[in-house]
Formats: structure tokens, C-alpha cells, sequence
């Protein structure tokens, strides 16, 4: 009788020790759910998840961007700006119209062709990107009816009376297809902030002396504006065309508003658009380059 009630005992004893190490095994699964859901309920959870992974996607994005611009910008520096780099102001200034000057020059019918290369959209190769607009149109409707696209001057012809003619009248690094209706209510006006929206105009506004393009090629427009104006400095038997801070400039071989396109050149910086632009046309067309959009810090440097 003794014995068995000492087996007994063993059995409840290890029974109670098997049951208390249960126990303590569980008792951190029980308590770790309950924490986790009072400290952040599951809608909390999901929204920070989303706008952690929309951070990470976007700082991916920009990495990325800013690592091909480099790439792009460290192949040229060493050779095509090799003896613009590390210069500021009128030397850097005076140094890129050496470099840039250097180009092919086309005549105005060959522009048709260059710019439905140059301005082809990335997702229809049968179409061309208006730049005011942001429409995406057939390339075969360039012309001057309603409807077509035509080629505008987006440093206008009148501000240094060069025309059509070869030379600053067929630099395509400034020519960009543009909606009929939409390049007369452009006009030669000055480029502002402000005014009225323009119809079809993709968010572009203008009002009586300025002309506002949408926000997705504001960057755009100041970087062409500004190589011209150290492409053509006067030497070459045209105007020397320079930016200002002034609006109706009229036929004086001046375009403004230089503070707002500065302010432009950063709030829009280069993309992917406007950088094959770049490349096609030194590849293919007039072998010289954009300097701005390869480095639109010098935009800065140099104004």
C-alpha cells in the first residue's frame, strides 16, 4: 500500500510540474496578441504599412532618378564639359557657349521630322507629347489647321528677330510641338506666373503679357530659355539674346521673367522626358547638348 502511494504521488507531481511548464510556455502567447492590438489597432497597422511602403517606393524612385542623373551627368563631365567644370559665372557661362556652340544646324522643314523624333511619346510611338498641353497627338497631324500640332518657339521669334532661318529659328533644343490654338494664345509673350487658364491648355494660364505653361514643363521651359541665351551670344551674326527680370519685352532680343524661370528650373527639375530629349537630339540631330538639364545646379552659378 506504501508503494503505490508513492507512485501516486510521483505521478501527480510530475503531472503538476508538466501542467506549471505549460503554462509558462503559453502565458507569453496569451499576453503578446493583446499588447499588440491595444498599442495599434489592425486600420492603424494597415495605414502605416501603406505609408511606409509608399515612403520607401517614393525614396526608391528618387534614389534612383538622382543616381542615372548622375551616371548621365559624370559620362560628359570628363569629356564634352570637361573645360566648363569647376567654373562659376560669366566664366562658366562664357565656357558653355564654347562647348554648346559646336553643333549640326537644321533647316526649318527638317525640324517636322526631328521633333517627331525628339518629342515621340513614350507610350505610343505614333504620337508626339504637345508640350503646353500634355496631350499626346498623331504625329501626322503637324500643320496649321485646328486640331494639328506646329512647331513653336518657345524663346518667340520676336524676341531677337531671327525668323525661321538657320541657326537660333531651327535650334530644336527650343522648338517643341505645341497645340495650334493653344501656340497663338501663346503668342511671343513673356513667361510669368499668373493669369486665366487657357483652353486645352493642360493647367496653363497667360494674361495680357505673360504666359504661364503647366507645372509638369515649367522646368522645362526656363532650361530651354536659358540655353538660348547662352547659345546665342551675339557672335554669330544674330542677336545676343539674354533672359531679364521684365515682362513685355516685345521685339527687344530679351525674354523674362529670369527670377520665375529660376524658381521654375527648381521646382521642376529634369525627368526622364525631357533628358531622352536631350540625348536625341545630341545623338541624332544637332550633336550638342542642353547643359541645364544635364546640370540645372549651373543655372545657379551662372544667374
Amino acid at each position: 500500500m506504501l508503494a503505490i502511494r508513492m507512485r501516486t504521488r510521483r505521478r501527480k507531481a510530475v503531472a503538476f510540474a508538466t501542467a506549471a511548464a505549460l503554462t509558462v510556455l503559453a502565458v507569453p502567447a496569451l499576453t503578446a496578441s493583446p499588447a499588440t492590438a491595444t498599442t495599434e489597432p489592425p486600420a492603424t497597422a494597415a495605414a502605416t504599412a501603406t505609408a511606409t511602403a509608399t515612403a520607401t517606393a517614393t525614396a526608391t524612385a528618387t534614389a534612383t532618378a538622382t543616381a542615372t542623373a548622375t551616371a548621365a551627368n559624370s559620362d560628359y563631365d570628363s569629356t564634352y564639359y570637361k573645360n566648363a567644370i569647376g567654373k562659376t559665372g560669366t566664366a562658366l557661362k562664357s565656357s558653355l557657349h564654347t562647348i554648346i556652340s559646336s553643333q549640326t544646324k537644321l533647316s526649318y522643314s527638317a525640324v517636322w521630322d526631328a521633333l517627331k523624333a525628339t518629342d515621340q511619346d513614350p507610350n505610343n510611338s505614333n504620337n508626339v507629347i504637345l508640350l503646353y498641353s500634355g496631350v499626346s497627338r498623331s504625329k501626322s497631324l503637324n500643320g496649321g489647321n485646328t486640331g494639328n500640332w506646329n512647331r513653336e518657339h518657345v524663346w518667340a521669334k520676336s524676341h531677337g528677330d531671327f525668323g525661321t532661318s538657320t541657326g537660333p529659328g531651327t535650334d530644336i533644343h527650343h522648338l517643341r510641338p505645341t497645340d495650334v490654338q493653344v501656340n497663338s494664345v501663346r503668342g511671343n509673350k513673356d513667361f510669368d506666373n499668373g493669369g486665366s487658364a487657357v483652353a486645352n491648355g493642360g493647367g496653363s494660364l497667360t494674361d495680357s503679357d505673360s504666359f504661364e505653361p503647366r507645372n509638369a514643363v515649367k522646368g522645362d521651359v526656363a532650361r530651354m530659355i536659358l540655353y538660348m541665351a547662352v547659345r546665342y551670344e551675339g557672335g554669330d551674326g544674330w542677336a545676343d539674346l539674354e533672359p531679364n527680370n521684365n515682362v513685355n519685352n516685345g521685339s527687344n532680343p530679351y525674354m523674362g521673367r529670369l527670377s520665375v524661370l529660376k524658381a521654375w528650373n527648381e521646382q521642376d527639375p529634369p525627368d526622364a522626358f525631357e533628358q531622352r530629349r536631350n540625348q536625341v537630339i545630341h545623338d541624332s540631330y544637332q550633336h550638342n547638348r542642353n547643359p541645364f538639364i544635364d546640370h540645372p545646379e549651373w543655372v545657379e552659378a551662372i544667374w
